[in-house]
């Protein structure tokens, strides 16, 4: 899949967003070294803890599916701002890709290329256990 067209997945996503409490819909691809891609949307709960991002929405479809090799991410909001991820899907990717390249989509469809180290620079992982 190339960029565009990650990029025109994300923003379909965001139709499939349940985000009854926020109204904030996010939409996700992510991208494993072998190019197969997963696609995600925040799902939100009642009881608020169960509520899980696009982004680790992605990433669990992708890991219970046998691949924890992750290349890239594209993450698509409506807002004025980028949609960048929460500081835990930041951790929770970091686990399996700290050199993930992320791009954040605003609702214009402008983007921003970050990598995951940059927006988490102290990453806690293995090393610390």
């Amino acid at each position: 899949m190339t960029l565009d067209e990650m990029k025109t997945t994300a923003v379909a996503m965001l139709d499939r967003s349940y985000c009854p409490y926020s109204h904030f819909q996010v939409g996700a691809v992510l991208e494993c070294s072998d190019g197969t891609t997963f696609t995600g949307c925040n799902i939100e709960n009642a009881a608020y803890g169960p509520t899980i991002c696009a982004e680790r929405t992605a990433a669990v479809k992708a890991i219970s599916e046998g691949h924890k090799d992750f290349r890239r991410i594209v993450i698509a909001g409506k807002s004025e701002d980028f949609c960048f991820p929460c500081g835990l899907c930041r951790q929770f990717l970091y686990e399996f890709a700290p050199d993930l390249e992320v791009i954040c989509l605003n609702g214009k469809g402008e983007s921003i290329t970050i990598s995951l180290r940059e927006l988490l620079p102290h990453g806690f992982d293995q090393s610390f256990l």
